[in-house]
């Protein structure tokens, strides 16, 4: 599982039109899912994204976390996160689990992080061509793949 963090004063996305996620401050998180992943790899990775110590406190240093802040979240699934570039010009997607692997566990994905935050996270609609748009703070971009845990 592969996941890139932004820290972002807003955040939405839309599709068809239709805004069907909106935050203020806090992180939107672009989520993709191979086949191999598991639930130990939502667990460790929900938890650390929680308390993820990147949102400055009273004295401008970053050492606070989403939990500790109370920010919202937006969670996206992104297959293109495990493209392989390797060769040629043009993406191979072969690594990125297919729907009936990917969606249970991009569900419960996002049910571990609302547990882990105890507030509800806002999602995309999964396979959707989604419009992302967001205000990058810092900007803080941070990317941490379950299978580089150590």
């Amino acid at each position: 599982m592969k996941a890139v963090i932004q820290r972002v004063s807003k955040a939405s996305v839309t599709i068809e039109n239709e805004t069907v996620a909106s935050i203020s401050q806090g992180l939107l998180v672009l989520l993709g899912i191979v086949t191999d992943d598991t639930q130990e790899d939502i667990l460790w990775l929900s938890k650390k994204i929680a308390n993820l110590r990147i949102f400055e406190d009273e004295y401008g240093v970053m050492n606070t976390s989403l939990i500790n802040i109370k920010g919202d979240a937006i969670v996206v699934s992104q297959f293109t996160l495990h493209a392989a570039t390797k060769k040629g010009n043009r993406p191979s997607y072969i690594k990125a689990a297919k729907p009936d692997i990917s969606i249970p566990l991009y569900e419960a994905f996002v049910s571990q992080l609302e547990a882990d935050l105890e507030r509800k996270v806002q999602t995309g609609k999964f396979g959707a061509d989604m419009k992302v748009e967001l205000l990058n703070d810092g900007p803080v971009t941070i990317i941490i793949d379950t299978k580089n845990k150590e």
